[in-house]
């Protein structure tokens, strides 16, 4: 029933009882047990699963509604014909999940993996399902990744086609969010479906590798599997299965109770194991050869491919492995073209990409980075193979050049996962929409800076380490469940240079030892860090102890488990794997791992630190994807987040004096984020079909993210985006642009365009305020769209192209349908004691902002959060009343427009009290009345320069543009 759509309930008991006639009593008897239902009950827990998968699904045939919305639940409703209090009750037990799903851009495809056919063939999926649920996942958790990973599949290539299609994609995650559960679902599915050989490249050291052998092994191919004909209760059979040392064999591997395809179904056949990456097959090529029913059918047939064993292998990213591999697969001779392949690549952006300078080319001949060659090799020996890359900083993958037909750009599609529940991300350490220099609560809680009035404040991290330990021992004690408080990790992250992390680890070891845990001195120093910090922002839902007294005990015991082994810290470096075979380094097959970890570059990407709870990181970087992987602290910190603390390099380093040389690391991880976040806002806005079509295509990304992140730029200097971005339309929405020029004169010439707009606005301040919000004053006035349209015109920007797709969007609105009247303009007055007020070309006075540029030329946020609301009432883009001002001044065709005059320092000042225009930025913002929407019109238009190659993202400069 849940994929075929709901049906009218009390008709389908009906069908499926014995009586001969339908019996009111049946149907009573479900909605009297439903509204009498416990949280827990059996029945209850069945409808809340269906009922989220229906919300969940993704344009079903049997819906014309939008997923995760009351209007979805309200159709499912009508179909089960429930009536008012039963529909109560259920919206009770299980609220309509409306957080946003993930967000697709696609090349149109041919649909093939309906959802009929995904449930018919799903063994592997299902197991998948149940072990999600037994580890605790939530339905809407459950379901959310079913999505997320049908949306992969479904854009692979029909795995029993006939001709050979090897679909591009990438799948874009957020740091430590759990991609690996989502290609593991995908892998799942994919299998399912027909394909037989996977590939998962997986990280460059052996560590990771095994780590991600172990969670497929786990999770996917099964205690079965991994078995194959070996007598599990023969100890002698048992001596060569790779996990007889873990902790968690065989009780925590998904059984099917048999071997797969005694069930029906298919085994799947391990190419690599825990402790083993490929290998010369030592068994000879037959481990590759696939067989086949009816031999005079190729593979991709049904009747050969369904009954076929799956291949699973997880792969280092390492030259002389990844050539055996292509050399054995030579050997298979034709067969390679029968095979439906996977091929998975975890952290695609990281060694997979080529790097070469195509300036160095010879003969017009590509040149290949190690692992890109060997990549490419595989996928040309497999015409059916699928590639998806998955990675949380896409920009390299989406700046790969198209042209060159066997690299990996992501042609076919790119998707977006959304922000898992219970992540610790950007929102949680940076708060985006303070734009003052005041601390929001975010930074409150979690972030300090490394030094303070008294010089380096290491050791008080230290001591937050050894708090957070005795916190989670108390919770652990009282209630909370163990399982996360299983390691606990503190990182120590200052530089990429190994002979600098062995003094680092010395001269912690020596602060450890003389940081007198055990005696008063160092319980006085914990007290009072308990005290001013850590119970200030506890989370009250959490056990946690009032007074330091009650936390004592504990203290001794962490600082015990921290020592273990005779020294508290870890160093993490080195180029070879040897130097990451530290037992301590397995989180998977070590009990409890205690420890600070002082590292560098083989800290920042792919490898998780668990239990992470407290980070003392100065080091920089000029690189933007760099810097994200750098996030260690991002992650999931399930009964601990409130305990997580970011000592993170600031501008106040020992009080000296703000300045341009000076590296703010929490500032520049703000503007990265900032900008990832508009990333994927630019990719949600621009992904629903338009009559059917997709608006955006993966080619026409890159131009998206340059209009937030200019300072990108491809790694060919001699290529250029060929998808020219030339309207963005964004009614009913809040744009705000950053991209003003710095030179005095320009300063000048564009506060002279907006003089006749000053001269409307009221001499008094009037309040402005909206329910809910917080109201503000302002000077406020009304121009014709004619008249704004003369001065947006007139103005100069440091990146035209940021403005010049939204500048074609309300000239459009001016020349064809008229659909903006006027604009209602506000400059906020501040009220804070540090605003400062000036005239403006005599006029005024007005409010000065103090705002900074964050990247080259371009600001941060410039607005402030409560001025928002108000504008987007006048625009009429909410319901929400406002006071009396805005109500009398809201109009169907009348836009809001917010001006905000910008300093970046103190700036000179004019005889006549006005403020000099060559000092300031005349900053703005604006909100397009819905009246602009004009239908399914899509929401933005390319132009392509060279029209021959449309599907290009990138050509030659030189020949197309100087």
């Amino acid at each position: 029933m849940s994929r075929r759509g709901p049906k009218h309930f009390a008709k389908l008991a009906f069908a499926l009882a014995d009586a001969d006639e339908p019996a009111d009593t049946d149907v009573t008897g479900f909605h009297d047990r439903i509204l009498a239902a416990a949280p827990g009950d059996d029945l209850l827990a069945l409808w809340r699963r269906k009922l989220t998968a229906w919300d969940f699904e993704q344009s079903p045939t049997w819906s014309a509604t939008a997923p995760r919305t009351p209007e979805r639940r309200a159709e499912v409703y009508d179909k089960l014909a429930f009536e008012a209090d039963l529909r109560k009750a259920f919206d009770a037990a299980v609220p309509v999940h409306t957080e946003p799903g993930p967000v697709t851009i696609s090349r149109e495809f041919q649909p093939w993996y309906t959802r009929e056919q995904a449930a018919n063939r799903s063994f592997y999926w299902t197991s998948y399902e149940r072990l999600l649920r037994r580890k605790g996942w939530s339905d809407a958790a459950v379901s959310s990744l079913d999505e997320a990973a049908h949306a992969v599949v479904e854009r692979l290539a029909d795995p029993t086609r006939d001709d050979p299609y090897g679909a591009r994609g990438l799948v874009v995650g957020y740091v430590q969010s759990g991609k690996t559960a989502n290609f593991t679902g995908v892998t799942a599915k994919a299998i399912d479906a027909g394909y037989r050989l996977v590939i998962v490249l997986g990280g460059t050291l052996n560590l990771l590798r095994g780590q991600t052998q172990r969670r497929l092994d786990m999770e996917l191919i099964g205690q079965e599997n991994i078995l194959g004909a070996a007598d599990p209760n023969d100890p002698d059979a048992l001596v060569d299965i790779d996990y007889q040392d873990d902790e968690d064999w065989p009780a925590k591997f998904v059984s099917f109770g048999a071997r797969p395809s005694v069930l029906g179904a298919f085994d799947i056949e391990r190419l690599t194991s825990r402790d083993r990456d490929y290998m010369a097959l030592e068994r000879g090529i037959s481990a590759l050869e696939f067989e086949k029913p009816d031999r005079t059918r190729p593979l991709y047939d049904p009747a050969n491919l369904h009954a076929a064993r799956a291949r699973v292998m997880v792969v280092k990213k390492n030259k002389s492995v990844l050539e055996k591999l292509v050399k054995d697969l030579k050997k298979m001779g034709p067969i390679l073209g029968e095979i439906p392949a996977l091929i998975i690549d975890d952290e695609s952006d990281q060694a997979s990409v080529n790097t070469t300078d195509p300036k160095k080319w010879e003969d017009g001949k590509v040149t290949r980075t190690a692992i890109n060659g060997q990549i490419s090799k595989l996928l040309n020996l497999l015409p059916r193979a699928q590639y998806v890359g998955y990675t949380a900083t896409p920009f390299a993958n989406v700046f790969i050049d198209p042209g060159d037909e066997e690299d990996l750009f992501p042609r076919d599609f790119l998707i977006s996962l959304p922000r898992p529940t219970g992540y610790m991300g950007v929102q949680d350490f940076h708060d985006l929409d303070t734009v003052d220099d005041g601390e929001g609560e975010a930074e409150k809680t979690h972030v300090r800076g490394i030094y303070d009035s008294t010089g380096d404040r290491l050791q008080e991290a230290l001591d937050a380490f050894v708090l957070t330990g005795a916190l989670k021992l108390y919770r652990a004690e009282h209630g909370v469940p163990s399982g996360p408080f299983r390691h606990h990790t503190m990182l120590v992250h200052e530089s990429v240079r190994m002979a600098e992390h062995a003094a680092l680890a010395l001269r912690i070891n020596t602060m450890w030892h003389n940081a007198a845990y055990t005696g008063p001195e160092g319980h006085t120093r914990l007290a009072s860090l308990f005290d001013k910090d850590f119970h200030a922002h506890v989370d009250g839902s959490l056990p946690t102890p009032t007074t330091y007294a009650d936390l004592k005990p504990y203290v001794s015991q962490a600082r015990r488990l921290i020592n273990q082994g005779g020294s508290p810290v870890m160093v993490i470096n080195g180029e070879s794997e040897r130097d990451y075979a530290q037992p301590d380094l397995d989180f998977d097959r070590t009990p409890n791992v205690w420890k600070i970890l002082v590292g560098g570059t083989k800290l920042s990407r792919g490898f998780t630190v668990e239990g992470l709870t407290i980070t003392y990181y100065r080091r920089t970087t000029q690189q933007a994807d760099t810097l994200m992987q750098m996030g260690r602290w991002f992650g999931f910190r399930p009964g601990y987040r409130d305990l997580v603390r970011l000592y993170i390099g600031r501008e106040e380093a020992l009080g000296r004096a703000r300045n341009a040389k000076t590296v703010d690391l929490y500032e520049a991880f703000e503007a990265i984020c900032r900008d990832e976040e508009l990333f994927r806002a630019e990719l949600a806005r621009y992904a629903p079909l338009v009559d059917g079509h997709p608006q955006v295509t993966p080619a026409q990304i890159p131009p998206l993210v340059a209009q937030h992140l200019p300072w990108v730029k491809p790694s060919a200097r001699n290529k250029m985006f060929n998808a020219e971005l030339v309207e963005v339309r964004s009614p009913g929405v809040w744009e705000e642009l950053t991209a003003y020029p710095e030179d005095p004169d320009a300063l000048r010439r564009n506060t002279g365009c907006w003089a006749p707009v000053l001269g409307t606005l009221s001499q008094a301040p009037v309040s402005l305020g909206v329910d809910g919000s917080l109201p503000y004053d302002a000077r406020v006035g009304t121009v014709s769209h004619k008249e704004l349209l003369t001065v947006l015109c007139d103005l100069r920007w440091s990146v035209p192209e940021q403005f010049s797709p939204h500048l074609e969007f309300l000239l459009d609105a001016e020349r064809e349908a008229r659909t903006i009247d006027d604009w209602f303009v506000i400059a906020p007055m501040q009220t804070s004691a540090r605003g400062n007020e000036a005239r403006i070309l005599g006029h005024g006075p007005f409010s000065l902002a103090r705002r900074k540029r964050r990247r080259g030329s371009l600001f941060g946020a410039i607005r402030d959060p409560k001025h928002v609301a108000a504008a987007m009432r006048l625009a009429g883009v909410t319901n929400l009343t406002g006071n009396a001002t805005v109500e009398q001044n809201v109009r169907p065709r009348r836009g809001a427009l917010m001006l905000y005059p910008v300093v970046e320092s103190e700036p000179r000042m004019m005889s006549d009290g006005s403020v000099d225009p060559r000092d300031l930025v005349m900053a703005f913002a604006f909100v397009a009345p819905p009246s602009t929407a004009q239908g399914e019109r899509p929401l933005v238009r390319f132009r392509a320069i060279d029209s021959t190659r449309a599907e290009a993202a990138i050509i030659d400069r030189d020949d197309k543009r100087s």
